[in-house]
């Protein structure tokens, strides 16, 4: 976001905090959470403003929106302030209540059991709920635009095995076919960044921009990727499952092997890592790091044992 929009977020921001105040009166500054092209976010008190990307499509977002403010939601997702947006520079800018994220230098305190309990009350929630139109979860374009951003970035040694592992997964994880499955309300870009504390002490999950029908497998393909990458501890990936499945969730079998679901989505949770991982070491001219060369490695590992679940979905 340019230096010129910036201040006029966060203008917004105090306003929409102290909405019957001409001026601030609480004292407190304006600070940045994040700014990055998909998504601003500025805090001031208790108030959050996103700007959203560019281009963003409104009547898509005004549905995920719904999907956060309707009831059935609530304790699930962080509802938004009002059901609207406004504009700024292009870019549609909607409004939250702030939350406590987790703590990254305690990894120990990571809530994977709420985390996953979360998930599994989002993937339950009934058809009847969901508005007309709610658009498919953007996890395989997200996926998609990394493999891309890859290419993008030029010639590497490292490119080779994360293009071939995203060769050999099914046309719909490439975001390149209709989903087979899109009976379920999903988060699309589920990590531990994407949970909050609320003011009561209770989880909410937060980040509506990937919200759609979908796989829910793909909601848990990220924990999955770190697991099998050697990123997260089995114990901490057996915590996650366990919550999940204990809160009746249904993108894995209660009782049998849940690989066979998790499988592609994994895969291409972890080349979408590894793509990201080369863009951004070559944009900051840096050599790879050890986690990121883990990853890679397993791309590598993938390319060779293609998924056995690819079925007619594969091209």
């Amino acid at each position: 976001m340019t230096a010129e929009v910036l201040p006029a977020l966060s203008a917004k921001v105090r306003a929409a905090a102290h909405p019957a105040a001409e001026v601030c009166v609480c004292g407190r500054d304006t600070s940045v959470l994040a700014d990055r092209p998909d998504g601003t976010v500025v805090r001031h008190g208790g108030t959050v403003a996103k700007a959203h990307a560019a281009g963003t499509d409104l009547t898509e977002l005004a549905t995920r929106l719904a999907v956060a403010a309707h009831p059935a939601l609530d304790g699930i997702l962080l509802p938004p302030h009002g059901p609207g947006t406004t504009e700024l520079d292009g870019r549609p800018v909607t409004f939250w209540s702030y939350g406590t994220p987790v703590d990254r230098e305690d990894p120990d305190a990571a809530p994977w059991e709420e985390a996953a309990t979360l998930l599994a009350r989002l993937h339950l929630t009934p058809d009847s709920v969901l508005p007309p139109g709610l658009p498919p979860m953007r996890g395989p374009a997200k996926a998609a635009r990394a493999v891309a951003r890859l290419r993008a970035a030029g010639p590497h040694p490292a490119a080779t095995p994360v293009l071939r592992a995203w060769a050999v997964l099914p046309a719909w994880a490439r975001d390149e076919a209709p989903m087979p499955d899109l009976g379920t309300l999903c988060h699309g870009d589920l990590h531990l960044g994407q949970l909050v504390r609320s003011g009561n002490g209770d989880w909410l999950l937060i980040d509506i921009d990937d919200l759609g029908r979908g796989d829910p497998a793909w909601d848990l393909a990220r924990p999955a990727a770190w697991f099998a990458c050697g990123l997260l501890a089995p114990d901490e990936w057996t915590r996650f499952l366990t919550a999940y499945r204990k809160a009746g969730g249904t993108a894995v079998p209660a009782d049998s092997d849940p690989w066979p679901a998790l499988d592609v989505p994994a895969r291409a949770l972890s080349v979408q890592t590894a793509a990201q991982a080369i863009a951004k070491s070559v944009a900051a001219g840096r050599p790879l790091d050890e986690v990121e060369t883990s990853v890679i490695d397993a791309c590598d590992r993938m390319a060779a044992h293609p998924p056995e679940l690819a079925g007619d979905y594969a091209t």
